[in-house]
């Protein structure tokens, strides 16, 4: 019997240890063995692994993450997506190990860190949302202050990253105020000093950089930093201090290509603060004959490029900008910022409006998208386009109308010295494009497993956009917009170049189309005085504005592009004088202009306030337009009208107009006006804006009859090109012009 119970009682004995054991390791007991337990078991286990997949995917990240040394480097990587999907099975097993301590040890020490590792893996693959909602749920939840603290970096960084910047500062006043550790001090520095210099505010950046080193090691991570500490001591104009940063870099084991453009840099401020010094002999030269630097020859000319521009010394810097281009060989990162400084100073300082929209467009082409540069540059090609047919409208016509005014003998010797001067162009051409070929067809040792080169330093047009470009603009200046088509060379069709032909003799440039050819292979010759050469200056001659009618249609062309000319520099080159010059030029020689009362605003608003002839154009515009809108626009009556706090209060414009129309629609035209027209100005630049104005042209059509009405239909069209209503005024203006024609 005692045998018996002895059988029995041993297992149940062990039974009832083993779930004494489990419910002493339950992770939800507080039992300091159970704690133990878990903490060891999430540190040594889930969390580890998930830790070392994680560090495991940040350093093929930051491996793979190609800085841009022509843009301002970030202080800290960014969040890109794209990287994280490289390492994306790193990321996600880091995730699924860090769950497990979730899942399986809640009161482990060891849960907050794996909430931050969760939400920094998620942000890395792009889960932005719940990234942010794990780093949320440890400064919730969290038990260690330190752990708390580190999430919050990281919710910083997250919210830097969406341009959340509100946010990220209300995070970072928090964490100002907390007691950190070390690292987490190094590590808000950094995430604090990465918000403003994304916001542009590059003096407060760095001075938080400045006190993060003395918490640094010395590693390739510091040296960056010192380099961007540099870049941004440069963006203030502080060369001294930047240059301090620069030789720090070489002293924190930096990577050859950091510790190149570093030297480079600390270079260049020597010839900023010192700038008479001669580009050659400041070091320069040293560089390009360092054989380590043989791939990296065209960010040295770049640099010497820029440099010479500053110093005034402009067809210097375009040399050094083209060996910059010619170095680059297949090495095709550096050239589009190249071409985007070949077309500054071609349009900024030497006025070549189509050098330089070769230059951007060929700068577009290969110009990352994310480039701080990219939305400006391609705003600028768009307005170029238009600006440079505008210019060369202007440039024809006045040529023409030049013409026109000679006597029939001086007309003909001028019409001879285009021709002559065409046919040298065609011979310099046919010539140039021969030396091509045979140079093309002369293979050479460096061409082998080159086709990007022929030489060490000459690239195959073909793989040059610039060159490319170029040649398109010289083609255009040769033989005019062509169609693709066959026999385009033919001189009978119809000859609209011509006058950019008589305007480009003025700087020994001409622009030929309709050219005798001899073969389908270039143009032939012609002898002056041969029927081909009366021919040409027949067809020449055509296109010459001769009678009254010609003239005015010629100079209305001309007036119009004047007028479309200054608006492009007023509103999409951002260039103020110019346009006041153009606007000023069209006045002048068209004082009768249809669009005085609009210039006499534009030019208003284009001069600075400070300057003496401002209220002049003011005056002028209210003594001869005081009806228009823009004698309105720039009434100053909405000041007295505003709260004193300058504020309209929110709401007021929709009343105003539904007061307006109550008395359109009560047949109270003109009290309904006088509400609207004091309405445009009391709310100008409100979303009412456009609603007051058609309202206005209705009442003006029942008060001040057809031309007034015309009027206001052409300003809302001028003033409001983006509102919703501009296709019902347009269809106005339509029908106004078909009841004119059947009267």
């Amino acid at each position: 019997m005692l045998i018996r119970f002895q059988s029995y009682f041993l297992p149940a004995c062990l039974a009832v240890l083993f779930v004494g054991i489990l419910v002493g390791c339950s992770q939800y007991s507080s039992n300091p063995g159970s704690v133990a337990f878990h903490n060891i078991t999430a540190k040594y286990n889930a969390y580890y692994i998930g830790r070392s997949e994680l560090e495991a995917a940040e350093r093929a990240m930051s491996k793979a993450y190609q800085d841009n040394y022509n843009q301002l480097l970030p202080i800290l990587m960014p969040l890109d997506s794209t990287l994280g999907l490289q390492v994306k099975p790193q990321l996600e097993n880091a995730i699924k190990k860090a769950s497990i301590v979730a899942e399986r040890h809640q009161n482990s020490k060891w849960l907050d860190n794996s909430y931050t590792l969760i939400g920094k893996a998620r942000l890395y693959l792009g889960q932005y949302d719940d990234g942010v909602e794990a780093l949320r749920y440890v400064f919730t939840n969290g038990r260690d202050e330190d752990d708390k603290n580190m999430a919050l970096i990281w919710l910083m960084r997250a919210y830097t990253e969406k341009g959340d910047f509100s946010n990220a500062l209300n995070v970072a006043e928090y964490l100002r105020q907390q007691p950190l550790s070390k690292e987490a001090t190094r590590d808000f520095y950094l995430a604090k000093a990465a918000i403003h210099q994304r916001q542009g505010e590059y003096l407060t950046a760095v001075a938080i950089l400045e006190q993060a080193f003395p918490l640094l090691k010395k590693n390739n991570t510091t040296a960056r930093l010192h380099y961007i500490a540099g870049q941004l001591y440069d963006r203030i104009g502080q060369f001294a201090l930047a240059a301090d940063h620069y030789r720090d870099v070489s002293r924190n084991q930096p990577t050859y290509d950091l510790s190149f453009y570093a030297g480079m840099n600390s270079l260049q401020n020597k010839v900023l603060l010192n700038p008479k010094v001669d580009l050659t002999g400041v070091g320069f030269d040293k560089m390009l004959r360092d054989r380590k630097n043989s791939d990296l020859k065209d960010r040295i000319y770049y640099t010497m490029g820029l440099l010479a521009e500053r110093q005034g010394r402009y067809p210097e810097a375009l040399g050094y900008l083209r060996k910059s281009v010619q170095a680059a060989g297949a090495n095709t990162g550096q050239i589009p910022y190249t071409y985007l400084e070949l077309a500054r100073i071609n349009f900024d300082r030497l006025e070549k409006y189509e050098v330089a929209n070769a230059y951007y467009d060929s700068a577009l082409v290969s110009l990352p998208r994310e480039a701080e540069q990219y939305k400006i540059v391609s705003d600028r090609k768009k307005a170029l386009d238009e600006f440079v047919t505008q210019l060369n409208i202007i440039n024809r016509e006045d040529s023409l109308q030049t013409l026109a005014l000679m006597n029939p003998a001086a007309l003909d010797r001028k019409l001879d010295a285009i021709i002559e001067s065409e046919e040298e162009e065609k011979q310099r051409l046919l010539k140039k494009a021969q030396e091509a070929l045979a140079n093309a067809n002369r293979p050479s040792a460096a061409d082998v497993g080159t086709p990007f080169l022929a030489g060490n330093e000459r690239r195959w047009e073909l793989y040059d956009p610039a060159m490319v470009n170029q040649a398109k603009v010289e083609f255009r200046r040769i033989w005019g917009n062509r169609p693709l088509e066959d026999n385009w060379r033919r001189s009978s069709k119809e000859n609209n170049s011509f006058a950019n032909s008589v305007a480009g003799t003025n700087s020994a440039q001409s622009t030929v189309e309709g050219v005798q050819t001899s073969s389908e292979t270039g143009p032939s010759t012609l002898t002056k005085g041969s029927e081909e050469w009366l021919l040409r200056r027949d067809e020449l001659r055509r296109n010459i504005p001769v009678g009254e009618a010609a003239l005015a249609s010629s100079q209305k062309r001309e007036e119009d592009a004047l007028y479309r000319l200054g608006k492009i520099y007023r509103f999409d080159l951002k260039e103020p004088a110019k346009a006041v010059a153009t606007f000023n030029r069209l006045l002048n020689e068209y004082p009768q202009t249809a669009y005085r009362e609009e210039l006499y605003y534009l030019i208003y608003l284009s001069l600075n306030e400070q300057d003496k002839n401002r209220p002049l154009w003011k005056e002028k515009l209210m003594a001869e337009f005081p009806n228009s809108t823009y004698a309105r626009l720039v009434s100053q009556t909405a000041i007295a009208q505003k709260n004193s706090d300058g504020q309209i209060p929110a709401g007021s414009a929709t009343k105003a107009y539904e007061s307006a129309y109550r008395l359109y629609e009560t047949g109270s035209y003109q009290e309904a006006l006088a509400q609207v027209e004091s309405a445009l100005v009391m709310y100008q630049g409100s979303p009412m804006a456009d609603k007051f104005a058609l309202l206005r042209i209705f009442l003006i059509g029942k008060t001040r009859g057809r031309d007034l009405y015309l009027q206001a239909i052409n300003e809302f069209i001028r003033l409001y090109a983006d509102s919703p209503l501009l296709p019902r005024v347009q269809e106005m203006l339509e029908m106004t012009g078909r009841a004119s024609i059947r009267r």
